[in-house]
């Protein structure tokens, strides 16, 4: 058989370049002005409902009983929901501890995913097949939740922080994607480094993380969205409600009505609206991933897609 090869289409006057497959196309001014509206109705539906959380936090009672419930359209800014929030009641509290367990969780996750999935890059490392076979193996099957409960209770981990940290520290997925990162750094970069004289934490700390910055920006994004929206483990393993994070706080406030301690009062007198106090809570939940994400944004294609990709 001969291959048949594609050749210009003769056109008048000149060669004329064959025709591109349709989503090569230029698109119209009718597929423009669609996906203009298809990406503006997709803006409203995300910031139009977190606009009206922010508006109503920020809204005084009386507007609030005037607008008959959410505030659409602020009429005078006031700050008092966030000043009777952190003003070191139970919310101050429980937001200190969201960030304390955030901070030492995703530490603790990323130093022991790093050091798991450079030991798995390394061909030839001491038991990295079968060790690789056993961390997949978790992806499929599960112990469940009553032996992990009881795990945890036979540890002495009830009421400590380290059970919100120790039962969901590592994920296989974010090692696997990180093992194939490094993977993808040239051999020969690390012999180089090898024949100087370096030893593995040497090439891991100098070598390999310097270039590994996007998917490490990304894997880290993970892990303290995951410890920070995390609320399951608490609500399981702790009993003391001094103890509680911001999310738990934020379930017992939204989801059961129930105002954070030293803030009953003043709902009930009518100096602060309950309405407020929930939004308020609502707002500063959201506002770390807020913050962190766009600064992590410009990593996430290209530390997903090539630690993904490659190994």
């Amino acid at each position: 058989m001969t291959a048949v090869i594609d050749k210009p289409v003769r056109g008048p006057g000149r060669w004329a370049a064959p025709p591109r497959p349709t989503w090569e196309e230029e698109p119209s001014k009718v597929g423009l002005a669609g996906k203009g509206l298809v990406l503006t109705l997709a803006c409203l539906g995300i910031f139009f409902p977190l606009w009206i959380v922010i508006v109503t936090s920020l809204s005084s009672r009386k507007t609030i009983d005037e607008a008959g419930g959410l505030v659409m359209v602020p009429k005078g800014i006031t700050f008092v929901a966030y000043k009777e929030l952190l003003s070191g009641g139970q919310v101050t509290r429980a937001s200190v501890i969201s960030i304390l367990i955030t901070l030492v969780g995703t530490l603790f996750s990323m130093a022991v995913s790093v050091l798991c999935a450079y030991g798995l890059s390394r061909i030839g490392s001491l038991g990295h097949r079968w060790i690789l076979l056993a961390l997949l193996a978790t992806m499929f099957f599960s112990a469940g939740l009553i032996p992990t409960y009881l795990l945890v209770q036979s540890m002495g981990l009830t009421d400590s922080y380290l059970a919100l940290i120790l039962p969901s520290a590592i994920s296989v997925f974010n090692i696997l994607v990180l093992r194939g990162f490094f993977m993808g750094i040239s051999q020969e970069l690390i012999d180089s480094a090898r024949i100087d004289g370096a030893g593995d934490v040497r090439i891991l700390w100098q070598i390999v993380m310097p270039l590994s910055r996007a998917v490490l920006a990304v894997i880290t994004l993970f892990y303290a969205v995951g410890y920070w929206s995390a609320w399951f483990n608490a609500s399981l393993y702790l009993n003391d409600q001094d103890m509680m994070p911001l999310q738990n706080v934020m379930i017992q406030l939204v989801q059961k009505q129930e105002a954070p301690v030293g803030l009953g009062q003043a709902i009930k007198t009518g100096q602060l609206s309950g309405l407020a106090v929930q939004m308020a809570v609502m707002v500063m939940a959201l506002l770390p991933v807020a913050v962190l994400s766009p600064f992590v944004q410009r990593h996430f294609k290209k530390g997903m897609l090539t630690g993904a990709v490659k190994g």
